[in-house]
């Protein structure tokens, strides 16, 4: 944690739920300030209202404003990793970037963009997708800063085939262009959560030619979330690490809201203990993709995805203060 993120009087957090009820005022992600009101952050959470390339149904743009709604409910203290991650790191909302609905190449453009100044302002990301497509420009800014990057992608899909009708920049395609263009680190790859047919056995040949590798979601339920754990951190190591998770990775029963759903995912739960299990890992940056909120059904996939973000964000400030910071340290934010 640079030090030089924060104001004397410590990170400002979110407003305070004991002045202002939570259905009340901006939904900014946990209620917290924007970037603009604190000049710069530890995190960014970024929106990325962008699905440009989804391969069936369409929504994923409104994912970030259904996700800030959803989050609403989180709470500054993390019992599980035993972290305020609002007091810990100065945490603001950087609001969406502004896609080309038209025009894939030009979106991802704006993605990349915006991407690069906030790394460059000193903040690691969270963004809300938007569809996986966006994981491609993302990479190419860690990249830019980190050099090959470890990647766990957690997801019900692969997202290494070549073309969808011809077209190399979809949700379907980010890690092999991310592959192709040398972005990742081959020795630390893995794919987490895959289940469902395939359109042929080609696709895991290629996949694994690409350095991947799977834990499949039958994995998680047969071998257990600790044996999972140990076998991803042994693959990543002190690697610069990048999490790209499609909330796909969950069983519709927990994650209706989304463009291509697989039965047989994991629950909530297992995703949420997994990511809890990474504690330590050298994080950069990371995402949650795939919300299509008009699928969803009583906010169900949006509140599982504002939980996700909540837990990345949480990792990184146990990452980013070494020594505890209590809660009290951290300044409610605007009461309205």
């Amino acid at each position: 944690m640079n030090d030089q993120h924060h104001t004397p009087e410590g990170p400002v957090g979110p407003v305070d739920a004991s002045r202002v009820p939570r259905f009340a005022g901006i939904a900014t992600f946990a209620r917290l300030p924007r970037l603009e009101d604190v000049g710069r952050a530890d995190v960014a959470v970024m929106g990325v209202p962008f699905d440009g390339g989804v391969s069936y149904r369409p929504g994923a743009r409104f994912a970030p404003a259904a996700v800030r709604e959803a989050s609403r409910l989180l709470r500054p203290y993390h019992p599980g990793l035993d972290v305020s991650p609002f007091a810990s790191l100065q945490v603001a909302d950087a609001g969406d970037v502004a896609c080309n609905p038209f025009d894939i190449p030009e979106a991802l453009e704006a993605v990349q963009a915006s991407a690069g100044t906030l790394l460059d302002a000193g903040s690691k990301i969270v963004t809300v997708g938007g569809d996986h497509t966006i994981a491609l420009p993302l990479l190419r800014e860690m990249h830019r800063k980190h050099g090959p990057v470890a990647l766990l992608h957690f997801d019900a899909h692969l997202d290494t085939w070549d073309t969808y009708f011809g077209a190399d920049y979809t949700h379907g395609t980010p890690f092999r262009r991310a592959f192709e263009e040398g972005l990742l680190d081959t020795e630390a790859l893995s794919h987490v959560g895959i289940r469902g047919p395939l359109y042929s056995k080609q696709d895991l040949t290629d996949d694994a030619r690409m350095g991947f590798g799977i834990v499949t979601s039958m994995d998680v339920m047969n071998q257990g979330v600790p044996a999972v754990v140990q076998a991803l951190r042994e693959r990543v190591g002190d690697r610069p690490l990048y999490i790209s998770i499609d909330i796909d990775c969950l069983d519709p029963a927990h994650a209706p809201g989304t463009g291509t759903p697989e039965a047989g995912g994991m629950t909530s739960r297992e995703l949420l203990a997994i990511l809890r299990g990474l504690d330590g890992c050298n994080l950069i940056s990371a995402d949650v993709v795939e919300v299509a909120p008009a699928y969803d059904h009583a906010d169900i996939t949006a509140v599982a995805a504002s939980h996700v973000a909540y837990e990345l964000i949480s990792l990184m400030a146990r990452q980013g203060a070494p020594e505890p910071v209590p809660a009290g340290a951290v300044r409610q934010g605007a009461h309205g």
